[in-house]
């Protein structure tokens, strides 16, 4: 079965910069969508970016755009999120997600989870 495991997280000053990595294990040809997403105290869990295999499908939540770049590295089955200018409000525990595609959604179906990773921005 598909396993995530994260890392990349900690405290930065608003303005700096972390970089993200989720590896996974067991992917198949199916497991073809994988996803960023974020839960911050007392809301909701919200998706962040997404990626289908191959890198040609990329989503991103407006509040990131400009500012988040998620990526794969297919040889290291590893999905990374570049997140840059960060800001207090992207302050959340952040969450690998692995699963297929869905027509249906930005997102992804038939999930794995990872266990999550904490990133705290500063003011």
């Amino acid at each position: 079965q598909v396993q995530l495991v994260e890392s990349g997280g900690g405290s930065v000053q608003a303005g700096g910069s972390l970089r993200l990595s989720c590896a996974a294990s067991g992917y198949t040809d199916s497991t073809n969508c994988m996803a960023w997403f974020r839960q911050a105290p007392g809301k909701e869990r919200e998706g962040v970016a997404r990626i289908y295999s191959g890198g040609g499908g990329t989503y991103y939540v407006d509040s990131v755009k400009g500012r988040f770049t998620i990526s794969q590295d297919s040889a290291k089955n590893t999905v990374y999120l570049q997140m840059n200018s960060l800001k207090p409000e992207d302050t959340a525990m952040y969450y690998c997600m692995a699963g297929r595609a869905a027509y249906y959604s930005d997102w992804c179906r038939d999930v794995y989870w990872g266990q999550g990773t904490q990133v705290t921005v500063s003011s």
